[in-house]
């Protein structure tokens, strides 16, 4: 651990050859659970996760039934995810400062009733697509400070050991919850409306409250608070700007979230102009994806570590499995495609997530995991207007291989960057008669020739 925000990071040259952030982990894709706290956060989480991904599918398919656009459907996911772009980095500087715990339980209540008040609106039959992305906007608003205590919540709980394990949890967690709340919100809306699916959503909430309120305050690890003083925005982006292993895995994940994870515009243009499919088959293909990133959590689960090559990798073929997604020739291959996007659209998410975490200072984590919130998923408001333009205008198949392509390309960029940097070239060899092809360092090759 470092001794402090302003301790010395390493420098550039050496981060793509020794990239590997943290000490020894717990052994065990679950090791994480032994901890009687995360235990509770774990349960508490993938009720109300279930909730909202109900919610989420039912939000973005009832936009779409009240408007046939694709763009509204970009719109209210813009909106949901704008607070995060405007005003994310108060968000962080709110969670240094304050016991993460107690925020976290004002947080959870306040998105409970978010969702209460979406399903009093649409089972009342008064519902309009203005009500929808009001609500979108106030949980944009609540998110603001409930993703970066989330987020940096977890190392209080399992400490720093198992802190890549537990973070590849949260993502199976979450991956898990996504099997199951598609589906039921897919029955829900074809049998008895979307109102219940939002209803089911906000009673979920009351799972995190009571876990947190369960648990031992004792057996949490003691992280320094930051105290309340002027230039704390200020001095996050500094601590941030003079680190690049920081840099490098938050500005990836800003590409690949702005443009290559607007799904909710993309399958639901899919299933109803190309596929021609009602909201059950929706869900289908929602549920694909999340086989796929469970499987992805949980290999990251028991991998432990993380590495830049692998995230810069990872990203590379993300994008260009969106593009064969988007240009695939029948409904069967565009859904089967979708379980390995999930699966390494996952890997980026939590690589990248577990390499900001373990590579910053406790003092500092709550401003630079909201700052990496803020270009992930705050670049929503960017990407997902112009996402759903371009598929309302050129179509779902344009629409999506333009996402996957942008992500091609930042990936490859910042790959080439990465190895300029440290001083890598390409080394091709042959290991028991197959091609290889790895990064090592130009000393190395000087030396071999």
């Amino acid at each position: 651990m470092s001794s402090g925000p302003g301790a010395d990071s390493a420098p550039a040259h050496n981060l793509p050859d020794d990239d590997r952030t943290g000490p020894a982990r717990g052994r065990g894709t679950f090791a994480s659970l032994r901890v009687r706290n995360y235990r509770l956060f774990f349960s508490g989480a993938i009720v109300s996760n279930t909730g909202t991904w109900m919610a989420r599918i039912t939000q973005d398919w009832l936009v779409l039934s009240l408007t046939g656009s694709s763009a509204a459907v970009g719109v209210t996911t813009a909106l949901q995810f704008l607070p995060m772009l405007l005003f994310g980095l108060y968000g962080g500087v709110l969670v240094d400062r304050y016991p993460k715990r107690r925020l976290l339980m004002a947080s959870q209540g306040a998105l409970g009733l978010c969702g209460l008040a979406l399903a009093v609106l649409t089972l009342s039959g008064h519902v309009q697509v203005w009500h929808v992305y009001l609500v979108a906007f106030l949980l944009g608003m609540v998110t603001v400070v409930d993703n970066p205590a989330r987020q940096s919540f977890v190392s209080e709980m399992v400490g720093k050991e198992q802190l890549a394990n537990a973070v590849s949890l949260n993502s199976a967690n979450f991956q898990s919850a996504r099997l199951v709340g598609p589906a039921v919100a897919g029955v829900l809306i074809a049998s008895i409306g979307s109102g219940w699916a939002f209803l089911v959503n906000g009673l979920s909430f009351l799972a995190p409250l009571a876990a947190l309120t369960l648990m031992r305050p004792a057996e949490l690890h003691k992280v320094e608070r930051a105290p309340r003083a002027r230039g704390q925005l200020r001095e996050g982006l500094r601590y941030v700007a003079g680190r690049p292993e920081l840099i490098w895995p938050i500005t990836l994940a800003g590409f690949v979230g702005t443009f290559g994870f607007n799904f909710p515009i993309w399958l639901t243009a899919f299933a109803d102009e190309v596929y021609h499919v009602g909201p059950g088959t929706y869900g289908f293909l929602n549920t694909l994806m999340a086989i796929g990133s469970l499987v992805g959590a949980l290999l990251a689960a028991r991998r432990g570590g993380s590495r830049l090559r692998m995230l810069v990798g990872a990203a590379m073929l993300f994008g260009a499995l969106e593009i064969a997604a988007a240009f695939s020739p029948t409904f069967w291959l565009f859904a089967l495609l979708l379980v390995p996007i999930g699966m390494i659209g996952l890997t980026v998410n939590v690589t990248a997530n577990s390499t900001v975490q373990m590579a910053t200072d406790p003092v500092m984590r709550g401003r630079v995991l909201s700052l990496y919130m803020m270009v992930f998923v705050g670049g929503t408001p960017v990407g997902a207007p112009l996402v759903g333009w371009l598929t309302d205008t050129y179509g779902a198949r344009i629409g999506f291989a333009a996402g996957g392509a942008v992500c091609l390309a930042a990936a490859a960029v910042i790959g080439l960057v990465l190895a300029r940097a440290g001083g890598l070239r390409l080394k091709f060899e042959l290991r028991r008669g197959h091609p290889h092809v790895h990064l090592v360092p130009r000393d190395r090759l000087t030396t071999a020739a």
